[in-house]
């Protein structure tokens, strides 16, 4: 079984190359994919908090291109293999909708490269064999499965 520190250095090398982009949303649209580039824009992996997209009725990650949400993975796979938060709960949930919304057409799986799918693989393996008590009986167990579904393909 590989640790999560194993799981974390994968992913870190498989995103490694992503680079910070100029601007993460369409900032021309309206104030909020203005407010949601500005919040992402404004932070790095190692600045990005829990707290800036751990709500899921304001995560800027909804709006940001695939290569901004390719730049925040390895942030975003310490989220949700860290404990739930008392506030935000456990951001593996909100990761599997990032990682699983609109199937094979998923924006961030079709942007990634076939290391980094196999890599986001390797990480949905590794919910399913250490987190498997979260998810049982809970929607996100469907979720969890049919991202593994996606991902492994590659």
């Amino acid at each position: 079984m590989t640790s999560d520190a194993d799981l974390l250095a994968r992913i870190d090398a498989a995103f490694a190359d992503v680079g910070k982009p100029e601007h993460f949303t369409d900032y021309r649209h309206c104030c909020e994919c203005a407010e949601h580039d500005e919040t992402l824009r404004s932070h790095d992996r190692n600045s990005l908090e829990l707290r800036h997209v751990g709500n899921p009725g304001r995560d800027p990650l909804c709006f940001a291109s695939p290569q901004g949400q390719a730049y925040y993975l390895p942030v975003l796979v310490r989220f949700a293999l860290a404990p739930p938060s008392r506030e935000y709960g456990w951001y593996a949930d909100q990761l599997l909708f990032h990682l699983s919304s609109g199937g094979a057409w998923n924006q961030l799986y079709c942007y990634c490269t076939s290391e980094q799918r196999r890599a986001v693989a390797a990480l949905l393996a590794h919910l399913v064999e250490t987190r498997t008590e979260a998810f049982d009986g809970f929607p996100e167990e469907d979720r969890l499965l049919q991202a593994y579904a996606l991902w492994s393909a590659a």
